[in-house]
């Protein structure tokens, strides 16, 4: 198997537990290859449109996800709903990112990262999914929208548009709110969702530092100014405005600096 056609594979999984397991057992496969002196060859390989997806949650537009407005218990299981979620789509752009742009020619460490963060928000989901246990709660239990993948579709034939928009804008949004999240927990005396949490985000820091050194090569191969081409992506690709407060210290840390993001707040 090629490593396209493994990104494919996951794809292709319906099944939340096994897409997870399945992304971690060729992550595992790709790095041990590696190891072993026999490396896997990258491929080519078509990725579906809409990566499969289970009955439930259903799908609806982020406009008719109901509000947050339970409080106390029900409250943070919605939270933990929405961002198991979240990161089970982060385990098919990830996977996504390796086979629909697998034509353009890229150093082995660009596959190296993405595998790897797959591997990630694989477990992500994984802990998320437990916690949600404790809460006498499941994934699937909640509507959730359906926007997760509208960046992808916008970006699907455009390689930096996909590294602007995906890691540099919506999982750096991840940094910003986390530190909220975490602190809820904190307050509610949920300690083992704290650290769950706590891994999610140190982890994160890595998956937006890895769109940042990707981007600045691709930047660099086709001699472009970043910070122009950023703005010019991101205002192109992504149908909103950024929204402040930003997390300046990690977003600093994963390679994001204020000039990357500020000017697009309006």
């Amino acid at each position: 198997m090629t490593l396209t056609e493994a990104a494919v594979a996951v794809l292709s999984e319906g099944d939340p537990w096994k897409k997870t397991a399945l992304s971690q057992k060729l992550a595992a496969d790709w790095f041990a290859a590696q190891e072993n002196g026999a490396p896997m060859e990258i491929g080519h390989a078509t990725p579906p449109d809409f990566p499969a997806r289970p009955a439930r949650p259903e799908l609806v537009d982020p406009r008719d996800v109901p509000r947050r407005r339970a409080k106390g218990a029900a409250g943070r299981a919605t939270l933990l709903h929405a961002i198991a979620h979240i990161e089970l789509n982060a385990v098919d752009l990830h996977w996504d990112i390796i086979a629909r742009f697998s034509d353009v020619p890229m150093p082995r460490g660009f596959y190296d990262d993405w595998v790897k963060a797959a591997a990630e928000e694989s477990r992500h989901f994984r802990l998320l999914s437990d916690r949600l246990e404790a809460y006498d709660s499941h994934y699937g239990a909640l509507p959730a929208h359906a926007g997760m993948w509208q960046g992808a579709s916008d970006t699907a034939t455009d390689f930096m548009g996909r590294l602007a928009v995906v890691p540099m804008v919506l999982e750096a949004r991840g940094l910003d709110v986390t530190p909220g999240m975490i602190a809820m927990f904190e307050k509610a005396g949920d300690g083992e969702t704290v650290e769950a949490m706590q891994v999610i985000y140190a982890e994160e820091v890595g998956h937006v530092a890895y769109g940042s050194k990707w981007f600045h090569f691709l930047c660099g191969r086709h001699d472009l100014d970043p910070k122009e081409t950023f703005h010019t992506l991101v205002r192109k690709y992504f149908h909103s405005t950024l929204r402040p407060p930003f997390n300046e210290e990690k977003r600093a840390e994963a390679g994001l600096p204020p000039d990357f993001y500020w000017p697009l707040v309006e």
